[in-house]
C-alpha cells in the first residue's frame, strides 16, 4: 500500500467488522430486547439524517433537499421508536447514562421538532441521570433562539462541525457553511453557557496546505472550546469525491497520510502549548478533570447502546445491531409498531474482548487489569507478540506495565489496530508505510 490517500475506509469504529453482520441475526437481536437486562451502563444514540448539503467526503446515511413533511414524519418516528425500545424488557426502567444526537445534522430540526422529540424521549426514557447529552451542530443551521432552546432542553455538550476556517476549502469539500457562520454560531453557543463545548476539525481536506491548516488551528484556539476533535480525511468508496474521480479517471487531490499525520502532530503540539491535553488519537481537552467523553468511554468499555433512526448502529446485551438502512423500510417498521432491526451479530466473548481492546487503544492506553477481570484473559500476554512489534516499531512506550502508545502510535492508530483482529490479520506494525486513518 502507498502513502497516498486511496479510496477505502480505514477508520476502526467497531469489531468484528460490519461486513460480518447479517440479516439472519435479527431474531437474536429481537430476543435480546425481549430478555431481561444485563448490568451494563445504558446509552442512547439518535441519528438525524438530514443535511443542507452532502459533504463530498461524507459516507453516512444522509438526505438533502427533503420536504418539510418528510422531516416532520421522521422526527415523529424517532420518538415512536424510542417508545418501542424503552418498553422492551431489556431496556425498561434502566436509567440512561449518556445520550448522543448525531447525524447527518441534528441541528437541521426546527425548535418545535426538537421540543416534541425531546418530550417524547423523556416520556419513554428520560435522561435525568445522564452524565452527558451531546448534540452535533452545523453552523449554518443554528439561530440564537435554537441555541437557547438546546440549552433549555438539557443538552450538556455542544459539538460544532467547523472542519476548517478557509471558505475556499469549505466550498471545495462541499460543506454547507462558511466561516462567518462559524463565528456567529459560536458567539451564541458561548452566551448560552453549555457545560461543555467541542469543535470538530478535519486535517487534509481538498485544497488544504500546511499554512491554511495552521491558520485553522490558530482560529480554533481563539474559540477556547473545552475540547477539540481532529480527524484525518479518508475517502470511503461511497463518497462524492471517489465517485467523481472514478467517472473522471483521476485521483482526489487529498494530502497523503504522512502529511496529514504531520499536520495533526503539529496541531497536538500547538494545542498542548496552549494548555490542552491529548485525550485520544483524535481529541484534546482543556481541563481533563472537568471535561470527559462519557459517550465515548462507556461505549468503548462495553455499555449497551440503544440506537434510534435509519441505519443507526447499536449494541445490546452483547449483540451488535443496525437499524433498517433505507428510508421506507425504517419508517414502515416503526409506523407499524416494530423495532426496525436490519441486521446483527452475536460476537464471541473473545471478539468482545478484542473490541474493547482495540477501541480502548484509541485513547492511547488500555487498562489491562480491567480487561482481565472482565474477560479472564490478560491482553498483555495474549498478544505479547503484537505488543513487541509495536514497541519495536516505535508505536509503544517501552517498559510500561499497561500498554501506552507513543505519539506516533496515536497518529497511526487505525492502521495498527487490525494487528489484533482475528478475521483480518492487517499489516504488521513495523512493515513499511500504509494508508490509514487516525
Amino acid at each position: 500500500m502507498s502513502d497516498a490517500t486511496e479510496p477505502g475506509s480505514y477508520f476502526v469504529s467497531n469489531y468484528p467488522p460490519f461486513s460480518r453482520w447479517r440479516a439472519d441475526a435479527v431474531p437474536d437481536v429481537l430476543a435480546a430486547f425481549a430478555a431481561p437486562p444485563i448490568t451494563a451502563d445504558l446509552g442512547l444514540y439518535l441519528h438525524v439524517p438530514f443535511c443542507r448539503k452532502r459533504c463530498k467526503f461524507c459516507y453516512f446515511r444522509v438526505y438533502t433537499d427533503v420536504a418539510a413533511s418528510d422531516v416532520e414524519r421522521y422526527s415523529v418516528a424517532l420518538a415512536a421508536e424510542a417508545s418501542l425500545a424503552a418498553a422492551t424488557p431489556a431496556v425498561a426502567g434502566r436509567p440512561l447514562r449518556y445520550v448522543y444526537f448525531g447525524g447527518g445534522t441534528p441541528s437541521f430540526l426546527s425548535v418545535k421538532q426538537l421540543e416534541r422529540l425531546v418530550a417524547g424521549l423523556h416520556a419513554s426514557f428520560g435522561w435525568d441521570d445522564a452524565e452527558e447529552v451531546t448534540f452535533e451542530c452545523e453552523p449554518g443551521t443554528l439561530s440564537e433562539p435554537k441555541v437557547r432552546a438546546l440549552k433549555s432542553l438539557g443538552m450538556t455538550r455542544i459539538s460544532l462541525g467547523v472542519e476548517n476556517f478557509d471558505d475556499a476549502i469549505l466550498e471545495a469539500n462541499g460543506r454547507a457553511h462558511l466561516s462567518a457562520e462559524i463565528h456567529r454560531a459560536w458567539d451564541w453557543i458561548v452566551a448560552a453557557g453549555f457545560p461543555s463545548t467541542n469543535v470538530d476539525l478535519i486535517a487534509g481536506m481538498v485544497g488544504e496546505t500546511f499554512e491554511s491548516w495552521q491558520r485553522t488551528v490558530e482560529r480554533t484556539l481563539a474559540l477556547a472550546a473545552d475540547s477539540v476533535t481532529i480527524y484525518q480525511l479518508e475517502l470511503p468508496y461511497n463518497t462524492v469525491f471517489v465517485r467523481d474521480a472514478k467517472d473522471g479517471g483521476g485521483a482526489v487531490p487529498v494530502a497523503d497520510w504522512p502529511t496529514k499525520r504531520a499536520w495533526v502532530d503539529w496541531a497536538f503540539d500547538r494545542f498542548g502549548a496552549a494548555g490542552y491535553s491529548v485525550s485520544s488519537a483524535y481529541t484534546l481537552v482543556r481541563d481533563p478533570a472537568r471535561v470527559q467523553f462519557r459517550y465515548r468511554d462507556m461505549l468503548w468499555e462495553g455499555s449497551d447502546l440503544v440506537a434510534l433512526g435509519v441505519a443507526s448502529f447499536g449494541h445490546l446485551s452483547g449483540l451488535h445491531y443496525q437499524n433498517e438502512t433505507q428510508w421506507d423500510d425504517y419508517l414502515q417498521a416503526v409506523e407499524s409498531g416494530r423495532l426496525p432491526i436490519h441486521r446483527g451479530l452475536r460476537p464471541t466473548r473473545r471478539e468482545l474482548l478484542i473490541r474493547e481492546l482495540v477501541l480502548g487503544l484509541k485513547r492511547g492506553r488500555i487498562d489491562a487489569g480491567r480487561l482481565q477481570r472482565k474477560f479472564g484473559i490478560d491482553p498483555r500476554t495474549e498478544w505479547a507478540a503484537v505488543w513487541g512489534e509495536l514497541e519495536a516499531g516505535g508505536y509503544l512506550e517501552p517498559g510500561r506495565t499497561d500498554p501506552l502508545l507513543t505519539r506516533r502510535g496515536l497518529l497511526e492508530i487505525d492502521r495498527l489496530l487490525p494487528s489484533f483482529f482475528e478475521d483480518s490479520a492487517g499489516p504488521p506494525p513495523g512493515a513499511g508505510k500504509t494508508a490509514a486513518n487516525s
